[in-house]
């Protein structure tokens, strides 16, 4: 039993180890095909962001549609770029979350819902009349790995760490205040689709931080 125990152990340290490396990538690749492919049809195509410029979310709804358009077309591309050569990954992917976040509330969520089984509906990728958010909030979800562990080891970032920092370990930490944080991070994006439960999350961030500080002191 304990061989078996070991054994185990040996294939989970391996595939650990490997993930460190291909996980990433995996999620990187396809995020940069995705993004550099939507990049490249606006920058050949025409501004239809003037179409729907009033179903833009605060505050991106006061920007003239020409800027949201270039914003839009050069994230994307250089974005993409920076997921598939790994570098500043966190930036570019929290990035492009916040571009994706503003697609769903312009593009993709339904006009009106009134219940959780109704919105439930626009998890599709077809739009029916409820909303079409499925792709991009799978988008999201491959999003915020590399938000939160970066581009892993085959990547710039890795290499420009290791170059600045070599004899400075890792130290994770996920005390008060990354949860915090990361509570206001995603909060504040996901109140343009669920105002109260975004600002909610945002709130409670804020008040984590400062419960996490007076502890401190």
């Amino acid at each position: 039993m304990e061989r078996l125990i070991n054994l185990w152990q040996d294939l989970v340290d391996r595939l650990d180890g490997l993930g460190h490396w291909l996980a990433p990538l995996a999620l990187r690749l396809v995020l940069f095909w995705e993004f550099f492919e939507a990049g490249r049809e606006k920058f050949g195509g025409s501004n239809w962001f003037m179409d729907i410029q009033g179903r833009f979310p605060f505050p991106f709804n006061q920007v003239p549609s020409e800027l949201s358009w270039a914003m839009a077309t050069w994230f994307e591309l250089i974005g993409a770029i920076a997921l598939l050569v790994g570098l500043a990954t966190r930036f570019f992917a929290f990035s492009l979350a916040v571009l994706t976040f503003v697609a769903i509330a312009a593009v993709h969520w339904p006009d009106n819902w009134m219940m959780f089984s109704e919105l439930a509906q626009g998890y599709a990728i077809t739009d029916r009349g409820h909303g079409n958010y499925k792709l991009p909030l799978l988008f999201l979800v491959m999003l915020l790995p590399l938000i939160l562990r970066g581009a892993g080891k085959l990547s710039l970032d890795a290499l420009l760490a290791k170059l600045l920092r070599a004899d400075i370990p890792p130290q994770p930490n996920a005390d008060g205040y990354a949860w915090g944080l990361f509570a206001i991070a995603f909060g504040l994006p996901l109140a343009m689709l669920l105002p109260t439960f975004g600002l909610a999350l945002a709130g409670a961030g804020i008040l984590l931080l400062v419960a996490t500080r007076w502890l401190r002191m």
